[in-house]
């Protein structure tokens, strides 16, 4: 991964590989990624299921009704429905 944010630095996980016994490390820049992509993956998911784009709209009506769709949807997502 690239980043212009972090730097490349590991963090420990509190793991150890079965085999070698050795403790698991990753890049700071992969356990940040990992903690915030959640919501974003969750919303993709449910926006999927109820979708206003159409295959005939041109690119440009394409973006407005995606993020007219994310406006609504975040309020649902985030009063805990």
């Amino acid at each position: 991964m690239i980043s212009t944010i972090h730097d490349a630095t590991t963090v420990n996980k509190g793991r150890k590989d079965r085999k070698t016994n050795m403790e698991i490390k990753k890049p700071y820049v992969v356990v940040q990624y990992n903690k915030f992509i959640k919501g974003i993956d969750r919303a993709d998911q449910y926006l999927s299921y109820y979708s206003v784009l159409k295959k005939t709209v041109k690119w440009s009506k394409m973006v407005v009704l995606y993020l007219l769709n994310f406006v609504l949807f975040n309020p649902f997502l985030y009063t805990g429905h």
